[in-house]
């Protein structure tokens, strides 16, 4: 993502803010979604708060991160990126966003070959 791509600012029903949406790949062999939730340990502060999947098509993962909530989710080919409290500052947003990325191109790189 990095800081030329603007974060977005979707607000949500439950009144959380949608701030970034990555690509998603399938791999059956190692699936996104167990990829990204041992990720959560390698980011600094952050701790894993819930994890739920059907195993086939869909995941949500909560953390906590320098005292915001963060919610992963994957719809339709993205990785839905969640912040509970939308005032949460961007540089926390940019952390969080490139903290994931290179978990998510490295899947996309082991797919296309």
């Amino acid at each position: 993502m990095g800081s030329d791509k603007p974060l977005l600012n979707t607000e949500m029903h439950d009144g959380s803010r949608m701030f970034a949406t990555l690509p998603e790949t399938h791999d059956l062999e190692s699936p996104q979604w167990h990829l990204l939730r041992n990720r959560i340990e390698q980011l600094p502060g952050a701790r894993l708060e819930g994890f739920l999947t059907d195993d086939v098509t869909e995941a949500w993962i909560d953390f906590a991160y320098r005292g915001h909530q963060f919610s992963l989710n994957n719809q339709g080919g993205e990785w839905w990126f969640f912040v509970t409290t939308p005032s949460c500052p961007d540089d926390v947003l940019r952390d969080v966003v490139e903290h994931f990325e290179p978990t998510l191109g490295i899947a996309r790189r082991r797919q296309i070959r």
